[in-house]
């Protein structure tokens, strides 16, 4: 007689607040790291990357023409909405701010993992009492601390 095949036990997915918040921690060090704004802001922030055409002196990142030279304006923030006006451009100056904030967006990135790592391992009995006290009657067994 064939054997019958066990049930296992399968895990309800639940979404986790702490994970979402490590996340977003996470998602904010690149792209301020690279973008130079938060999350939020390179989503929705203004499309204003060019050139602008300024009169004096010569500098870094501007082109002469005769008197007046052409400047980069908006590379401080980059946003999505400059990466479709402006593709090349704005990628370049996101490969530039990654090469220059490499380091500190590492060091921010092992200290956010350290952190939360640490954190949950001290604070594993005060969660698992909010999710089973507050979080599971309140908002179901879905979410989680």
């Amino acid at each position: 007689m064939a054997r019958r095949k066990k049930k296992g036990s399968r895990r309800k997915r639940t979404f986790s607040v702490l994970n979402a918040l490590e996340a977003y921690v996470y998602a904010t060090i690149l792209t301020e790291g690279v973008a130079g704004t938060s999350p939020w802001g390179f989503i929705t922030g203004a499309t204003d990357l060019g050139w602008q055409r300024t009169s004096g002196n010569l500098g870094a990142g501007e082109l002469g023409r005769g008197s007046q030279a052409l400047q980069i304006t908006g590379a401080g923030e980059i946003s999505i909405g400059d990466l479709m006006k402006e593709p090349s451009m704005a990628l370049d100056t996101m490969a530039s701010n990654f090469q220059s904030n490499l380091i500190p967006m590492a060091v921010a990135a092992f200290g956010t993992s350290i952190t939360f790592r640490i954190g949950k391992k001290l604070l594993r009995r005060p969660i698992a009492n909010i999710n089973r006290n507050i979080v599971k009657p309140a908002l179901g067994a879905g979410i989680r601390l």
